[in-house]
């Protein structure tokens, strides 16, 4: 979703009568619920008329621009986005376009791809900000799944010169994204040229801001050979049995053109994120739309690092629960809800857009957007107040729509040592099994231990890591 969109002799005309930045101004705050910064407000009454100025001069007059387009499902924005079709094929055309109006920087060192501005500190190299954007959006904009070279980017350092940029020419350019400063104003227009036809991209506008929204197949392949591959996903008994339950959910959506919903509840070391991973790889593999979803920052962002290691784009794959506010209905084939126990009411917050805060119930969002949404949650370990996540609530929400919900319950315990006594021993502790706190009577084949202060048990750990163990600490603020 844009903030503004219009042809370049649009964006002209309000440029010279002084409404394009109101226009972008009021936009922003209605769109995304407060008003720009100042500095964003000047660099749109600067950068825009350069843009449009060079467009106009290169014969593109009747392109069309997307202003401070929104990638989908992210809160990030290319500054334009330029809709035509290419001279000679008459195929459709995008070119990113990030307007930067730095004076000077220089690479980090030791470093290709971060760069430093004077007074201002570090930030992505401008070309590959570009070439990630068009990555993200080709993988994720539908209309552009069987395109890929539809996409291309430019950052544009209008107010630079090539020597005030020297050492960032060193990031090798490629079709989706390249470096053009004030001096090179004569090949930006060129560039253009080559990739716009002459004439109205109105259609093509069209074309991408209706694009339903889903995970592209390169996408998924790429995921299936970076998280199927990892030897750690072994399913075992209960695991398997609500692994299978799903796929077979999802045959079953395609084949009768059906949709359910799964639920798959177990405690602390059950196997519930392990399952999830397995089946972003497994449907990935099929090539099944599939992304997982979870309501943490800090769980989503390991998740990230882990799925995407040697694939960064795969991380895309790994969204929050509010994330799906305006997304298409049945627009994906599965959604994975990982502790869906930190549902939220709602998916607003104070940074939510204004068009977006719906009041719809979070829950009735996560179900919608998939054929086959799947709920893994331990109900013992909501977090913070205004986590709704309970099996009662995803059932009530699927019965308000006339959905089946099939749940697997986790009966294995894999944490802990294996240990049932520990497990019942601190549900009783914390009050969420009934009967009471019991003494500690201990466990053949697990030890429980106290210490007084952490320095203690960290050099109680480095003991055993000493001794050949494994050793970690977990903590949490609950």
């Amino acid at each position: 979703m844009p903030l503004y969109r219009g042809s370049v002799s649009s964006i002209r005309a309000k440029t010279a009568n002084g409404s394009l930045v109101p226009t972008l101004t009021e936009q922003f705050r209605h769109q995304i619920g407060h008003r720009p910064s100042p500095s964003e407000i000047k660099s749109w009454g600067r950068s825009l008329d350069v843009l449009a100025t060079d467009l106009d001069e290169a014969g593109l007059a009747e392109v069309e621009v997307l202003v401070e387009y929104q990638l989908p499902m992210t809160s990030k924005r290319v500054d334009a986005v330029l809709c035509g079709r290419r001279p000679r094929t008459r195929h459709p055309q995008y070119v990113l376009v990030e307007l930067k109006q730095w004076s000077s920087a220089h690479l980090l060192h030791d470093s290709e791809t971060v760069c430093v501005l004077e007074g201002l500190g570090e930030r992505l190299h401008p070309v590959e900000q570009v070439r990630r954007y068009c990555s993200y959006l080709g993988d994720f904009a539908a209309a552009l799944s069987t395109s890929p070279s539809a996409v291309c980017g430019v950052a544009y350092l209008h107010n630079a010169t090539d020597g005030d940029v020297g050492s960032l020419w060193q990031l090798e350019p490629d079709e989706q994204g390249r470096m053009f400063t004030s001096q090179r104003r004569g090949d930006f227009l060129r560039y253009l040229q080559h990739r716009l036809a002459p004439e109205s991209g109105a259609d093509v506008a069209d074309l991408l801001l209706s694009s339903v929204i889903r995970p592209s197949k390169q996408l998924l392949a790429l995921a299936a050979e970076e998280v199927q591959s990892r030897e750690q996903f072994v399913l075992l008994d209960e695991q398997q049995v609500a692994h299978q339950l799903v796929t077979r959910a999802v045959e079953r959506s395609l084949r009768a053109n059906t949709k359910e919903v799964i639920v798959i509840s177990g405690g602390p070391g059950s196997g519930k994120s392990v399952i999830a991973l397995s089946l972003v790889g497994e449907l990935s593999r099929q090539g099944r739309s599939v992304l997982h979803a979870t309501g943490s920052s800090a769980f989503t962002k390991t998740l990230r690092r882990v799925a995407g290691q040697r694939a960064p784009r795969v991380k895309e794959m790994f969204k929050f629960f509010n994330q799906f506010g305006d997304a298409e209905w049945n627009s994906l084939d599965v959604l994975i809800c990982d502790e869906a126990h930190r549902i939220r009411a709602t998916s607003s917050n104070r940074y939510t857009p204004a068009r977006l805060r719906t009041g719809h119930p979070q829950v009735d969002e996560l179900i919608a957007v998939a054929r086959v949404p799947v709920f893994l949650l331990d109900e013992h370990q909501v977090v913070r107040p205004g986590e709704i996540g309970t099996i009662a609530d995803i059932r009530a929400a699927a019965d308000r729509v006339g959905l089946t919900v099939r749940e697997v319950d986790l009966d294995g315990q894999f944490r802990c040592g294996g240990s049932r006594l520990y497990e019942e021993w601190v549900l009783r502790l914390l009050g969420l099994e009934p009967g009471g706190p019991l003494p500690w009577e201990g466990d053949d084949t697990f030890s429980l231990g106290v210490a007084e202060e952490p320095s203690l048990m960290e050099a109680r750990l480095h003991q055993m890591l000493d001794q050949g163990y494994g050793a970690r600490i977990a903590a949490g603020y609950c």
